[in-house]
């Protein structure tokens, strides 16, 4: 993952909210890229949204599981997450904007496709004070098929 070159150097507070973000959102995209639902959940608040192009809000840690389950049955990804911005907008609310780039096998065919998306996490500090995604968006950068 490429981390935010940090413009937060000067502000221990903000930089310590920098670095714990990206962490969540290195071991999301580890997780990610390692097919494991598992791990994918770890970094997901029990409360989490995951937002999914043309596809209904997934909502909860059991939909989520179940959709990542799915997820990577029929694609496996390898991609790299490269934040773009993390801003603290409370004490216990945070959003990060990343983009990614990088390939997805689809499995059922073994075909390795390019895949680009820019990317939305909103976070939730929980009770143990550990970041947690609370929401997270996707979408495409990759031009439409002609």
């Amino acid at each position: 993952m490429k981390k935010l070159a940090s413009s937060a150097k000067s502000n221990t507070d903000a930089a310590s909210v920098q670095s714990d973000i990206e962490d969540v959102l290195l071991a999301y995209e580890t997780a990610l890229n390692a097919s494991d639902p598992d791990k994918v959940l770890s970094v997901f608040a029990l409360d989490g949204v995951f937002m999914a192009p043309n596809n209904p809000s997934t909502v909860g840690a059991d939909a989520i599981r179940a959709a990542y389950d799915g997820l990577f049955r029929t694609i496996t990804f390898d991609t790299e997450l490269t934040v773009e911005e993390v801003v603290q907008v409370a004490p216990d609310w945070a959003f990060a904007r990343t983009r990614s780039n990088g390939h997805v096998t689809i499995n059922a065919v073994k075909q390795r496709v390019p895949d680009a998306n820019h990317e939305l996490f909103i976070l939730h500090k929980v009770k143990d004070d550990a970041w947690k995604i609370a929401r997270y968006s996707f979408a495409t950068t990759n031009s439409l098929p002609r």
